[in-house]
Formats: structure tokens, C-alpha cells, sequence
């Protein structure tokens, strides 16, 4: 639940990607373990404040993507869908970048406010890799900022990006969306359109969940079961 006067920034990313790193280069010593509700993955919460506003981090479990085939899977879409955070702070790494993306798109379809923080640059730089910054953040619409998280470079950036971004949600709410073809996208439409006008799922994200019940996800045909 969010209280009056603060953010919640969602940080998502695949194992190995520094996510935790990033995590505590942001908040530091101001962290707390919690559950989350009805299972006993760990939630671990960490605040800041930064000028004039408190930012409250959650540290979502690693995941490879967004399906419910695993705990952690459906303990950090479910608190994204659930409790729609102000921002998502994905966390790539930069040196293994095709392979991150994939957990990206996922993220990127839910629609919310999201940026990168494109982490282990100098990995990615020191084996050779050139990223074009300025053409990947426009091929996906969001905000890329690139970090060495374990020695603390990009943190004052990154700070200054996230108070932006949620002071500023409208600039970055990403309309990214995978073109399904043609058929594919009159049926997505179709069902959109459903999820929108029932109550039932009010405060849902349509698209997401249109694509979710096409590709046979258990946890979304189940909710769908009665119609």
C-alpha cells in the first residue's frame, strides 16, 4: 500500500544482472525484509529520500520472465499488476544484453512508467561491446542510463532520472507494444476491449492480460475460467 508523500519504484531484472547491487547503491543502510502476502518469498524494501521526496524501492525477485510457472514469477508480476507502481527500474546487463531483453519486453508490455538502468557497462565495454544508448533507448521508448553499480558510477544520475520520471509519469509511460500480426491483433483487440468492461478486472492492464490469456497462461485462463 502506498502512503501519501511517496513513490514506489519496482526493481525487476533477471538473476545476475546487479539488480541487488543497483538496489543498494540507491538506499544504502535503510532497508527492511517483509513477505509478500500469503507466500514466503523474501520482500526486501529500501527508502531514500531525494530533495523534496521519499522513494520507497522493492526489490522484486529475480525472474527470467513474467510467466506463472514459478513462485518468484508470479510474486513480481502480481505485485506489478496489483499494486501498479509509480515506476519500474528494470536492471539489464549490459554485457549479456540480447539475453535481458527478453524479460524487458515482457516488463515494457504491462505498460507502466518505466526506465533502464543499463548495468555493468564497463563489462560490456572491456569485452568489446559497442551499445548505441541514444538508439536503444528510442527502439524502445524508455529512458537507458548506463551504470557500474558495484562501484557506485551512474548512482547520482539514476537518482535524479527515477525523481524525474515519477514526478513526470506522463513522459514516461511507454506505449511499446509488439506487433502480432495482423489476425493476432484483431483477436488481442477483441479480447482488450472485454477485459476493459468487466468490473471484474478493473484496474487491470487489458493488453497485457489479452496477450497473457492467447498465450495459454494458467494463472489468467483460471481468472477467465467463468466467462
Amino acid at each position: 500500500m502506498k502512503n501519501t508523500g511517496e513513490y514506489i519504484v519496482a526493481v525487476a531484472g533477471q538473476p545476475n544482472s546487479g539488480k541487488s547491487t543497483v538496489f543498494n547503491m540507491l538506499t544504502g543502510a535503510r532497508q527492511f525484509i517483509a513477505n509478500y502476502p500469503g507466500v514466503t518469498v523474501e520482500k526486501k524494501i529500501g527508502i531514500y529520500n531525494y530533495k523534496d521526496q521519499k522513494i520507497k524501492l522493492v526489490d522484486l525477485p529475480g525472474t527470467y520472465s513474467l510467466t506463472s510457472y514459478s513462485l518468484e514469477e508470479r510474486v513480481a508480476r502480481n505485485f506489478l499488476i496489483d499494486e501498479k507502481p509509480d515506476l519500474i527500474l528494470n536492471i539489464v546487463d549490459a554485457s549479456n544484453l540480447e539475453r535481458h531483453l527478453n524479460l524487458t519486453f515482457q516488463l515494457l508490455e504491462m505498460g507502466l512508467p518505466m526506465i533502464i538502468a543499463l548495468n555493468m557497462i564497463d563489462v560490456s565495454q572491456n569485452r568489446g561491446f559497442k551499445i548505441d544508448l541514444e538508439k536503444l533507448s528510442e527502439e524502445l521508448g524508455v529512458s537507458v542510463l548506463p551504470t557500474v553499480a558495484k562501484k557506485g558510477r551512474g548512482k547520482d544520475d539514476l537518482k535524479l532520472l527515477i525523481y524525474d520520471a515519477c514526478n513526470n509519469k506522463e513522459s514516461y509511460q511507454n506505449d511499446f507494444m509488439i506487433d502480432y500480426g495482423e489476425t493476432m491483433e484483431n483477436i488481442l483487440t477483441e479480447l482488450e476491449d472485454k477485459i476493459a468492461a468487466d468490473n471484474r478486472f478493473a484496474g487491470h492492464l487489458p493488453r497485457w492480460m489479452a496477450v497473457k490469456l492467447l498465450a495459454g497462461d494458467p494463472e489468467v485462463r483460471t481468472m477467465f475460467s467463468g466467462n
